[in-house]
């Protein structure tokens, strides 16, 4: 099994507080990992790790190494701008550009000068919204403003909005916390499809929704990595007590 992004012996502080204690973990490619773990434990801090997130907050320190197909990803001679669009993320809040739905997907490919022509990029906005299972709800109303759509369909603009610079990796943050349980059966389902094409690390609250869209599941406790399995491993026959008492509700 080929390993697409690797944490080696990750901190995170942010001025005096240490969030993150030396965490290694491996993403396999083509997989969906899950992060879960406590409100607090440095999940989400980890994963934005993998698209350099915390470079935007002030007074971060991230030491160790990270790497994207074996490539340290916070060498000096990376770009910054092209590394977010290898690996792409979906927050916690759809937050769709105040653009209509054509232009939250065109955006992307327009700036990283991925098409060549106005007819290639109707056909990158097609294909994303259609791989984001969007393209039929919206195909007669694309001039439409992306922040009319209902929460559920926001999501999935901003999925599509991060398939159209094809991404390699998609980091995604809690991505359906907003939503209700329909609209995150939608994303759910969409998750599975997706990993056919990227390797897909998702942080979330809901144990049921780890044991349901990840392969792997990596268990975060007070900024430390507890233990990482096959997802099947984890929530039948984990290690750790930590991890035990986490999915059996005595704590979080």
């Amino acid at each position: 099994m080929k390993i697409k992004m690797r944490g080696q012996d990750v901190k995170v502080s942010y001025g005096s507080k240490e969030a993150l204690h030396g965490i290694t973990l491996d993403i396999p490619e083509h997989q969906v990992t899950a992060l879960i773990g406590p409100s607090g434990c440095g999940k989400s801090t980890f994963l934005r790790c993998f698209n350099r997130m915390n470079d935007t907050i002030e007074g971060a320190k991230i030491t160790g190494l990270i790497t994207l197909d074996g490539e340290n990803i916070y060498d000096q001679r990376i770009d910054v701008v092209e590394l977010r669009a290898r690996v792409g993320m979906v927050f916690q809040k759809p937050s769709p550009f105040p653009k209509s739905i054509f232009e939250n997907v065109a955006y992307g490919p327009r700036i990283h000068g991925l098409v060549k022509s106005r007819a290639e990029l109707h056909n990158v906005v097609e294909k994303s919204l259609r791989q984001a299972g969007l393209f039929e709800e919206v195909k007669d109303r694309l001039h439409e403003a992306g922040t009319s759509l209902s929460g559920g369909q926001q999501q999935r603009l901003c999925i599509a909005r991060a398939i159209a610079v094809s991404p390699e990796v998609i980091l995604m943050d809690e991505p359906c916390s907003a939503l209700d349980p329909i609209a995150t059966a939608r994303i759910e389902e969409l998750i599975d499809a997706l990993r056919q094409n990227y390797t897909i690390v998702i942080v979330t609250h809901s144990m049921q929704q780890a044991a349901r869209v990840s392969q792997y599941t990596a268990m975060f406790h007070l900024g430390h990595l507890v233990e990482v399995g096959a997802t099947e491993t984890i929530f039948t026959s984990p290690k750790e007590q930590r991890t035990q008492d986490y999915i059996t509700g005595r704590f979080g």
